[in-house]
């Protein structure tokens, strides 16, 4: 599966080393009868980078710049290197790749190549086939060929086609910026500027033609400051009537979205649709200077000119992400891709998204526009069933109704993403049948055994045809978890992922988590996309056929942190976390577990039973036969250290603080403070400097907890989900909490748990809900229930990290708020620390343990300048810190605490009389 609504299953995956690699396996598959597709990110939307016979992943290992030359403005690359990747090569020398898909961070030149991508900057830079100056390719067989603009047309008898129909070709092509559907034949005219241009011919071909081994490029200027005008219209047609009015100021991109694609906390001008204008300048002020002028001569309802490079790329995310949250209509329902990128020129644009519109209603369909509106190029997903005959057969009514009407305002199929087998059926009603048997011609003398992407572009499969839902169970699956978003189906929840590969970035960005065994491995398999699209293959039983025994899922499945990153970072909110502990459930059901399970699985029922025996069983752990053969037991990584049990727990200490207590609330004047396993018995420092700040903040009394209370992380991280659901109703039936009362949570993948995976297990006790909103963290306590209370300045840098649960489920901004009041300046690290709990203790996690760490925590950690506080709210990140970097960080409360602390010594010291 691609990005697209199709599945093809290949006999299988070869990862070329070289060029080389590439011409022996063309050979071997033609000698075979084999069929080829090259696959670069797998983003297409169209179907095009799905084969049936032998897939090319051409990013395991062709990823090399071969070569950049800042004065000729061009670079030299393999067919895997990744867009960012080269803009950030190019960055240095004030150059760019003009093209960028929002897929920037995992889409590949060689990708971009086979679909004549184009992104959001072709109104100043192009389409991909307007950037490319030479490429070597690979005939099926082994051939290899050197495609440069006036050096002939291509393979013998191209030139021959071309000049038998000049006629066809002279008028048989719509004139417009993203006309990407069918072969670019025209490009091969005699009179074409520069003569023929067999590589312009071959871009946007899908890989039906050749495989692309080496590629050089243009690069061009990139704007040393940006602005961007955000103008807000009455609706997406008023914003589209807009757009070819502005194309005259030559900004740097025309973007158009409506609202049903924003939140109400966007934070954008007055309107239901918007355009981000971007332009460029020398100068800030320059670029300011050329936003404004755009904003003035708009014509909009309101805008907005945005120079800070923070808010810019805030909007932009809400607009590279549209992929994946168009996906979703306003009330949760599903919509896909199928009709996804037709382009119209921009003076139509209006008038063919009124007459969309239309037929969208006449066909009972919903969809949200969105997309290139300077080029009149328009995404869209829509919400087709794919599920049943029915939905499927009004999926193909609309498309070809859909065609035609782009066809009448002079459009293209395609704008972007190319026809694949989406579109591929339709090119006829475009180009009618004389060009297309043209086509046909072309592909049969650049393959004329066929063997390249069969089915798809030329001679192509019905666009209704493969579709990736026909083999789910038309059933619900019976499952443990509630799945709310998807109404308790966990096809459903599996089908959220629609590939758009955000998961497959080579690097976190900013405070982003997702996905950390993907960037450590490299493997797709160990990707959110990978392991949904083998759940996905699971439950259709036919590449996979032993269910939820499957060893294929499990391993995939083993390498997932459970990190949560990917239910906020995926713009679909896969939830991995909760699709592993499903399926570890089934898979052990009835049968022994690894021994993790059984140690770490069950870590707060273990913890209680040693809390009287801590010293004895601190001092056995430090002798090294004795730890050796404990971890080797226990499932642990022999390369870790057992942590240090506490003497005293933070229950115990609060208890002979304040006497015996009760923990029945029913006062205003009480703080409910959770005990969570790892702060009652491995740090229970953490809890005691928390209960100083709160009662110093507030006012109000920590009570001690009733003991037993269990959030059951470690039972639901493991899959040991019948256990996790007994410890999580216990807690509800000990944990007396008046309603609306606050329950305050230190340890961030317990609050996390209690946040998402307790109402989700228990979906049917409205307790669990109740408690569910009632959590809340340390510093989000704070900032509710003491607003008006100045914590103590420190004025020093902070490093560190925000625990990954943090990020997915809690956010972080009352933190980030406590850190600025206190004058704690600098970001935490974002990412995964990759102790994650049990995960990184577990014996064969360790390479993949230490390499999350070195992504970012631990480079921040060393990079961090003496006096700097460490911070980590997370058990595992001190954990991790400490064990692999030798660096003690403490959570905030404890920071908080010693400055409260060191201000009423100071006080003391001073006396009544002050100065000393």
């Amino acid at each position: 599966m691609d990005a697209s609504n199709y599945r093809r299953v290949p006999l299988g995956v070869l990862a070329p080393r070289d060029a080389d690699d590439i011409a022996a396996a063309l050979a071997v598959c033609r000698d075979h009868g084999v069929p080829v597709v090259a696959r670069g990110g797998g983003t297409s939307i169209a179907g095009q980078a799905t084969g049936t016979g032998l897939v090319l992943d051409l990013t395991r290992h062709l990823r090399t710049i071969l070569d950049l030359d800042p004065a000729a403005r061009t670079a030299v690359v393999q067919p895997g290197v990744i867009l960012d990747d080269l803009r950030a090569a190019a960055a240095p020398h004030g150059l760019t790749f003009g093209p960028d898909p929002s897929t920037h961070s995992r889409c590949t030149l060689g990708g971009m190549i086979g679909n004549n991508s184009c992104g959001a900057h072709s109104v100043a830079w192009g389409t991909t086939a307007d950037n490319v100056r030479k490429l070597s390719v690979v005939r099926y067989g082994g051939e290899a060929l050197h495609l440069e603009q006036g050096s002939g047309e291509g393979p013998e008898g191209v030139g021959a086609l071309v000049a038998a129909h000049l006629a066809l070709l002279r008028t048989g092509y719509p004139g417009l910026p993203r006309r990407i559907s069918g072969y670019a034949l025209d490009a091969l005219l005699p009179e074409h500027p520069g003569g023929p241009d067999p590589v312009r011919a071959f871009c946007g071909s899908e890989g039906t033609l050749g495989i692309v081994t080496e590629a050089t490029v243009r690069l061009v200027e990139a704007p040393r400051a940006r602005a961007l005008a955000v103008l807000g219209y009455a609706d997406e047609s008023a914003a589209a009537d807009a757009a070819p009015g502005l194309l005259p100021y030559r900004p740097l991109t025309v973007e158009g979205m409506a609202a049903d694609l924003v939140t109400a906390s966007a934070g954008l001008p007055r309107g239901a649709a918007w355009l981000f204008v971007e332009t460029g300048g020398d100068t800030p002020a320059e670029a300011r200077a050329h936003a404004e002028r755009v904003l003035r001569g708009a014509g909009a309802v309101d805008g907005a000119v945005v120079t800070d490079p923070a808010g810019q790329r805030a909007l932009w995310r809400i607009r590279e992400d549209a992929a994946g949250t168009a996906t979703r209509m306003p009330d949760g329902s599903e919509a896909w891709p199928g009709w996804e990128d037709c382009a119209v020129p921009p003076a139509r644009l209006g008038a063919y998204l009124r007459d969309f519109r239309a037929l969208l209603a006449e066909h009972g369909l919903r969809g949200t526009p969105y997309g290139h509106f300077g080029d009149g190029c328009v995404h869209v997903r829509i919400d087709f069933d794919l599920m049943t005959d029915a939905g499927v057969a009004r999926f193909r009514r609309f498309s070809e109704e859909t065609a035609s009407l782009v066809v009448a305002h002079g459009g293209s199929l395609s704008g972007e993403h190319g026809d694949g087998q989406a579109r591929a059926e339709l090119l006829p009603r475009m180009y009618g049948d004389e060009l297309v048997a043209l086509f046909h011609r072309f592909k049969d003398l650049w393959d004329p055994d066929g063997g390249l992407n069969p089915g798809i572009l030329a001679r192509p499969a019905p666009l209704d045809a493969n579709l990736r839902f026909a083999v789910l169970p038309k059933r619900p699956v019976d499952v443990e978890f509630g799945y709310p978003q998807d109404d308790g189906d966990f096809a459903g929840a599996v089908r959220r992922c629609v590939g758009v590969a955000k998961c497959r970035t080579a690097e976190a960005s900013g405070a982003g988590v997702m996905c950390p065994s993907f960037r450590a491995t490299g493997e797709e398999a160990h990707s959110t996309r990978g392991r949904a699209r083998l759940l996905h293959e699971m439950l259709a039983g036919e590449v996979i056929t032993d269910g939820w025994r499957s060893e294929e899922v499990r391993d995939a499945l083993d390498l997932c942190l459970s990190c949560k990153g990917c239910r906020s970072d995926c713009p679909v909110g896969v939830d991995m976390a909760t699709y592993k502990a499903e399926f570890l459930h089934h898979h052990y059901r009835g049968r022994l577990r690894p021994a993790a399970h059984y140690a770490m699985g069950r870590l707060p029922q273990w913890l209680r039973l040693a809390r009287p025996f801590a010293r004895p069983l601190n001092a056995l752990a430090r002798l090294r036969p004795l730890a050796a053969l404990a971890k080797r037991l226990a499932g642990i990584a022999p390369e870790r250290t057992i942590p240090v049990l506490a003497t005293e727990t933070y229950s115990r200490w609060l208890r002979r603080r304040q006497g015996k207590g009760t923990y029945v609330l029913s006062t205003d004047r009480v703080v409910a403070l959770w005990a969570d396993t790892f702060t009652e018995h491995l740090s229970p420092q953490v809890g005691r400097a928390a209960v100083r700040v709160l009662e110093e903040a507030t006012g109000r009394t920590v009570l001690p907890p009733p003991s037993g209370l269990c959030c059951g992380l470690t039972y639901v991280s493991t899959g040991q989900l019948d256990a996790a659901r007994r410890v999580m109703r216990r807690t509800l039936d000990r944990l007396h909490l008046p309603p609306g009362h606050p329950l305050v949570v230190l340890e961030p993948s317990c609050a996390a748990t209690l946040r998402t995976d307790l109402p989700e297990l228990l979906p049917d006790d409205p307790r669990a809900a109740e408690l569910a909103a009632s959590v809340r963290t340390f510093a989000q306590y704070l900032e509710e229930y003491a607003p008006d209370w100045t914590p103590p300045r420190l004025d020093r840098p902070a490093a560190g990290q925000t625990h990954c649960h943090q990020h997915a489920v809690l956010g972080d901004a009352a933190e980030r708020g406590l850190r600025e009041r206190m004058g704690l300046t600098g970001e935490l690290s974002g990412g995964c620390c990759g102790l994650a709990g049990n995960f990184g203790f577990e014996k064969g996690h360790w390479e993949v343990s230490v390499a999350c760490a070195e992504e970012r925590l631990l480079p921040a950690v060393r990079n961090a300048e003496p006096g700097t506080e460490l911070l980590a709210d997370g058990f595992s990140c001190r954990t991790q810190l400490d064990q692999l970097a030798g660096r003690r960080a403490r959570h905030l409360a404890e920071v908080v605490a010693e400055a409260i602390e060191e201000v009423a010594a100071t006080a003391v010291d001073e006396g009544p009389g002050g100065g000393g």
